[in-house]
């Protein structure tokens, strides 16, 4: 049964409704549940359920499919489904099986998965265009080409075929992109849970610990609080910090060094990303101190362009001047600022754009571009904030190698921000981010 304590069945019904509406009749959806992923040998990863397939369902089984046909006679809504097993169940759990489907999930119909490749050509022959997300699981495509097919060689004895098959992204994507109340709910508690976690972890830090010890700080709050990562986490020490999809969190932590950390939880399949930057021993040396205050300033410029009406790059551009400009200041770049942003000369400290769609995946969907321009911020919308500097060693600017005092330093400090009728909200605000209050959170006692 559904157990959500955010998103109730009724709005996965009217997430149903909704994209039915823009189908239009004589046309079908089709979206499958993401299969079992193998770790090793017998061994399988955790399930997690494909976000578009659970968007539409609330269904979080493998081995199903979801058909939707707007006006159907008999129900709109078919779920295909594993039956009941007893002998199955004993060994990986329970299945909601074809009642299940339809006492909580709200399927009109339900049969089982098995059958599918008998029942579906014929919900299919009645249509004329498919929608359905072609290219994200090549085994299911060829499955839905193999009914079409199917259909097709039947056309003599007067089997119809659809004419047309329909990216299936194009709407619901957009439809994702705007969070309702219980979405934003749920993004709030996976937010203020990863804050909770990242506090913990300042708290804990101290010369000589290793990075993965850190990490496990999240892993044991996250499962106190029913969550899971929402992606592998980033906990990069010294020059780790300088390397953008760091994992491999072994090293130890040094004295003197900082330590960066990406890591949010994933809240009912909704997730957080929250990056802090803080130095392993409780305080930032000068140097330390002056990169990190530029990109503090570049964030707070950056989310203050938030706001309904503001483009999409609207962010970037405010904190690749913040950057920049800061940059220069230190002496790390040299030239006119306005000529430095046009040659992109930053791109040596700062490589990555300021942030990302934010939702049921981390890096969620959504279209960053109408046509060829940045698209406007609407309300409901919620992306990250989440500027850096990264001076590796080695690295120069020309041929004029940085100074060895800024080298090894990696900064990011990272938000979830949701834009709102008048601005916007930091759901991830718990956090520290301000030198002195890092610095008093770290004071140990």
């Amino acid at each position: 049964m559904n157990a959500n304590q955010y998103i109730k069945p009724a709005e996965f019904a009217r997430r149903r409704k909704r994209l039915m509406q823009m189908m239009g009749k004589a046309s079908v959806a089709i979206l499958p549940a993401a299969p079992m992923r193998l770790r090793n040998r017998d061994a399988e990863h955790p399930y997690r359920q494909d976000s578009d397939f659970y968007y539409l369902s609330g269904f979080n089984e493998p081995d199903a499919v979801l058909a939707l046909i707007p006006r159907r006679k008999h129900g709109e809504v078919i779920l295909f489904c594993r039956e009941r097993d007893p002998e199955m169940e004993t060994w990986h759990g329970r299945r909601a099986g074809l009642e299940g489907a339809m006492a909580h999930y709200g399927a009109d119909d339900a049969f089982p998965i098995s059958d599918i490749d008998d029942i579906l050509p014929g919900l299919l022959e009645h249509s004329e265009r498919v929608y359905y997300a072609m290219g994200c699981d090549t085994q299911f495509d060829q499955r839905v080409t193999g009914w079409i097919n199917r259909l097709k060689e039947q056309s003599r004895a007067g089997a119809h075929t659809p004419s047309e098959f329909v990216a299936l992204d194009h709407l619901l994507h957009d439809m994702r992109l705007y969070k309702s109340r219980a979405e934003i709910s749920a993004m709030r508690k996976a937010a203020k849970i990863s804050a909770q976690a990242h506090k913990r972890a300042m708290q804990r830090c101290q010369p000589g610990k290793m990075e993965y010890e850190i990490e496990a700080e999240f892993q044991y709050h996250f499962k106190q609080h029913n969550c899971v990562n929402a992606y592998t986490p980033i906990v990069g020490g010294g020059e780790n910090g300088c390397i953008l999809h760091y994992t491999e969190n072994s090293a130890e932590l040094r004295d003197g060094d900082l330590l960066l950390i990406d890591a949010g939880a994933e809240n009912e399949l909704y997730a957080a990303d929250i990056t802090r930057t803080f130095p392993v021993n409780g305080r930032f040396s000068p140097e330390q101190k002056a990169l990190y205050q530029i990109v503090l300033n570049a964030q707070l410029a950056a989310i203050d362009k938030v706001r309904p009406g503001n483009h999409w790059d609207a962010p970037h551009e405010a904190a690749v001047r913040v950057l920049t400009k800061g940059l220069i200041k230190l002496g790390l770049l040299k030239g006119n600022l306005r000529t430095l942003i046009k040659e992109q000369a930053y791109r040596t400290f700062y490589m990555h754009r300021t942030g990302h769609w934010l939702g049921m995946d981390v890096h969620d969907v959504g279209d960053y571009k109408v046509g060829d321009a940045w698209r406007e911020l609407e309300p409901g919308m919620v992306l990250t904030v989440e500027p850096g500097l990264y001076i590796a060693p080695g690295t120069k600017v020309g041929r004029r190698r940085i100074a060895k005092k800024w080298q090894g330093i990696g900064i990011r400090i990272e938000d979830d921000v949701l834009v709102t009728k008048d601005g916007c909200d930091v759901l991830s605000k718990d956090v520290p981010k301000t030198i002195a209050d890092i610095e008093a959170l770290m004071v140990k006692t």
